[in-house]
């Protein structure tokens, strides 16, 4: 099949081609062999796909774009009864590698806060401008995202993931709930280009600008859908102050295309978040827990982290109670928060908590770990001036470190810790739970979990994942 894209390439070029270069994921999971075409000085990227209507909806809609200015490869050539095609070369960084190059943890450089801004700039262009005369007739499988869309997406979060990640949920309960969610969602005006899979891998940077691929599933739909897909993007772990300045800014440039105003924007908008975060769960569930391919699912703790921010700062103006009931179960799973660990390594899970509430369950399978009581270390919240600060607050932090015993305590438990990690790792483990608990979970257990994962993260073959129960259930 490549002798095909060589054809292609040297009727387009008037050029042999001389190097053949394999491209691993730049369209994602999307089936397309992606090749790069070398001759001369001359680059060019070669596709091999055999599902003719999608290949002539991407050629038509590239072409489309191009004529209303948008950043988007040319097309050279294509051979559609053969599945093959070759566009202009875009070179290698994606958004969201650059984005992973240039963040430490939270924070994020100024450089990729502005990478962001001019895809949300550009994202109601594709949706507005170039939608309002593009022959739609060309989508496929859907003209419009519809009812039958929806379904689809939802039955691919139910049957894929839910049901394989063994979450417990009543059946006909949850269906009443997407019937419902779906005349909501359909609610909205759904007369633009939906790009449908607008997200920072499909997001090309070149001279610093940004260009866009994989587009061919676009069709009609509604303004909302996109947006979420880039903020909610999991792996990227868009911190949610970012996530909103983008918001705001994409609301503000739709003023310049649409009478749309932001009420009525985000009446629809969190139901579309959470139609998108379903189907991208869908996704990694087909091709993580069906397909065996594991690197999907190291994915799915980063989906889970947004859905614990949504079920404790989102109301949506619908009742969904069996959705949110699996969304619920979803976010306290131990087993999906730890799968994010890399092939080879081991996953250490820490916690903090607090002993009203109970220790925390082992959902692994693994029989649970360590438990440390932190309680017969002195209290900071007995004093009124730490009694709203926690053990991630500097003045905690300063009164906790000055006490010997809170020395001698992390020293015990690192020291296990430390013994237990040297061992799992040479007979091959994958998991290790290590829990520290106070009174009130907020001071001493949060403390401890913090350093602990502060000495743990960069280690040699471990991922490290802390959560803070009782600080959760506090910010509900």
């Amino acid at each position: 099949m490549i002798d095909i894209l060589r054809q292609l390439f040297q009727d387009r070029f008037h050029a042999p081609v001389e190097r053949v270069q394999p491209l691993q994921g730049q369209l994602g999971a999307s089936g397309r062999k992606i090749i790069r075409l070398a001759g001369g000085q001359t680059t060019a990227i070669g596709v091999l796909y055999d599902v003719r209507e999608e290949n002539a909806a991407f050629l038509e809609f590239s072409r489309h774009f191009r004529k209303h200015g948008l950043p988007v490869p040319q097309i050279y050539a294509a051979n559609l009864d053969q599945g093959a095609y070759i566009e202009e070369d875009l070179g290698d960084l994606t958004l969201f590698d650059f984005l992973s190059r240039n963040r430490s943890g939270e924070e994020l450089d100024a450089e990729v806060i502005g990478a962001y801004r001019k895809v949300v700039d550009v994202l109601p262009r594709f949706q507005i401008e170039a939608g309002r005369d593009l022959n739609y007739k060309f989508c496929y499988p859907r003209a419009v995202f519809d009812a039958q869309s929806i379904a689809w997406d939802l039955n691919y979060f139910k049957y894929y993931f839910l049901k394989l990640a063994g979450v417990a949920f009543n059946e006909q309960s949850l269906e009443d709930d997407f019937a419902r969610l779906t005349k909501f969602l359909l609610s909205a005006r759904l007369d633009f280009f939906l790009y449908r899979d607008f997200q920072s891998r499909n997001v090309l940077l070149r001279g610093g600008d940004p260009w866009f691929v994989d587009y061919q599933g676009g069709r009609k739909g509604a303004l909302q859908y996109d947006i979420a897909s880039l903020l909610y993007d999991a792996k990227a772990d868009i911190p949610p102050a970012l996530r909103q300045q983008l918001l705001d800014r994409y609301i503000q440039r739709l003023a310049d295309f649409t009478d749309i105003g932001r009420d009525e924007f985000m009446r629809h908008y969190y139901g579309y978040v959470y139609v998108r975060i379903m189907q991208a769960l869908g996704a990694y569930g087909f091709r993580g827990f069906y397909e065996r391919k594991s690197h999907f699912l190291q994915s799915v703790p980063y989906a889970m982290k947004n859905v614990r921010w949504l079920l404790r700062n989102v109301e949506l103006p619908i009742a969904l109670p069996s959705l949110m009931d699996a969304f619920g179960r979803m976010a306290a799973s131990e087993r999906l928060q730890s799968l994010n660990a890399k092939d080879g390594c081991l996953a250490v899970r820490i916690f903090s908590f607090s002993y009203r509430g109970g220790v925390p369950p082992d959902e692994t399978g693994h029989g649970g770990g360590f438990v440390f009581d932190a309680r017969g270390i002195p209290n900071p919240g007995r004093e009124e001036r730490f009694k709203p600060l926690t053990g991630k607050d500097a003045p905690v932090i300063e009164f906790l470190d000055r006490e010997p015993s809170t020395r001698a305590f992390l020293a015990h438990a690192s020291s296990l810790v430390d013994a237990s990690i040297d061992a799992y790792l040479r007979r091959g483990f994958t998991s290790l739970t290590v829990s520290f608990g106070c009174t009130g979970g907020q001071h001493r257990s949060v403390y401890f979990a913090e350093q602990l994962a502060k000495k743990l993260r960069g280690r040699k073959g471990v991922e490290v994942m802390l959560r803070h129960l009782e600080l959760e259930n506090l910010n509900k």
